[in-house]
């Protein structure tokens, strides 16, 4: 055990994409230092996005900003305030043509914080007395490619474009038809990063039949397991057009990662099956720089020039007279956001054994 345990350690250590956020971006902030000299603001990046609070830094309404994209993008989704009952869910999701599974997920969070996979009514009854906020509920989207798409719009010229692709490789298993569910996801260290909270969505003795594929998670976030792959290969002017249609009714949006699933690449390409469960704002992180087969300085320099990028939409959103949040008032919310983060979570929704 003590052997699994050092191993563990020294992956995180070697491996820059288990780093915490604020560990992997201090090498950085000389960088946003230099950005906020030629901004002339410390807190330039509260202007990236005029219709989004605060430009999207943390605590947003999710569902403020869903209502801003045109629906033929969007998974079914309803929203709820804290006080809804199981029954007027299911009502809701009756009334929709809505059936299980969907997912739930708070309106103000980040990270992957307390989004749940609901698969019948008793996981929804128990997501809801857990529940302490309002929330979202979405139709789930069982297509096979997921990408986090980071898009930038210039206010003034409308010069457009990607800084970021990333592709999402869920956490997975294939059996073998002897292995112990917990020999399978002991064989790679991503899986062994979450035996804990995977022991409680499943049984470890479960053997899987020879070629059965068994996803573990199927909510995309890196710290759940999911692998962030670079698709920046996919890059060309018919994708950038793609998000600049997609984008054309968003108002006050002009620098953001559009998290989706997607039907396929050429459907893709063609503004088609598209399904938009989440736009973040200023601090949307380039995603592929989390890909194993990159070096830390190469994470390091796409990480720059999106910082780069970001300051120069903010600050044409400033010419034309976009306010910044002041520093003050930024600093108390930061503040108060990551005192929040360090209190005891009593929201969280504890899986129940998965046969």
């Amino acid at each position: 055990m003590r052997k699994r345990k050092r191993s563990l350690f020294f992956v995180k250590l070697f491996n820059y994409e288990y780093w915490p956020f604020w560990l992997f971006f201090l090498p950085l902030v000389p960088w946003w230092v230099y950005l906020a000299v030629r901004a002339r603001s410390l807190t330039y990046f509260t202007a990236a996005n005029p219709g989004i609070e605060h430009g999207g830094v943390f605590g947003e309404s999710k569902i403020d900003i869903l209502n801003k994209i045109d629906p033929q993008y969007l998974p079914k989704t309803e929203f709820f305030t804290s006080s809804a009952t199981t029954m007027e869910v299911m009502t809701k999701m009756s009334s929709i043509n809505l059936e299980f599974p969907v997912i739930l997920k708070p309106n103000i969070g980040e990270r992957g914080n307390d989004v749940e996979k609901i698969d019948d009514q008793a996981r929804l009854e128990a997501y809801i007395q857990n529940n302490q906020g309002d929330f979202i509920l979405q139709e789930y989207v069982d297509f096979g490619i997921e990408l986090g798409v980071l898009y930038y719009r210039f206010p003034d010229n409308g010069k457009s474009g990607i800084t970021s692709i990333v592709k999402k490789e869920f956490l997975s298993v294939t059996g073998d038809g002897k292995s112990s569910l917990k020999e399978l996801i002991d064989k790679n260290d991503r899986g062994r990063l979450q035996l804990e909270s995977l022991s409680e969505k499943f049984s470890m003795d479960m053997v899987l039949k020879e070629g059965e594929y068994l996803n573990l998670e199927p909510i995309g976030n890196h710290c759940r397991g999911t692998k962030f792959l670079s698709g920046m290969d996919m890059l060309n002017d018919q994708l950038v057009q793609v998000f600049d249609e997609v984008s054309s009714g968003i108002d006050g949006f002009n620098f953001g990662r559009f998290d989706m699933k997607v039907r396929s690449i050429p459907d893709l390409m063609n503004g088609e099956g598209i399904k938009i469960f989440e736009l973040n704002g200023a601090t949307s992180e380039p995603g592929h720089i989390y890909d194993p087969k990159y070096s830390i300085f190469r994470a390091y320099r796409d990480a720059a020039s999106n910082m780069l990028m970001m300051m120069k939409v903010s600050k044409a959103n400033m010419k034309k007279g976009v306010p910044v949040t002041p520093f003050l008032k930024m600093w108390h919310l930061v503040r108060e956001h990551f005192n929040k983060e360090k209190s005891p979570d009593q929201s969280s929704l504890k899986p129940t054994l998965q046969q």
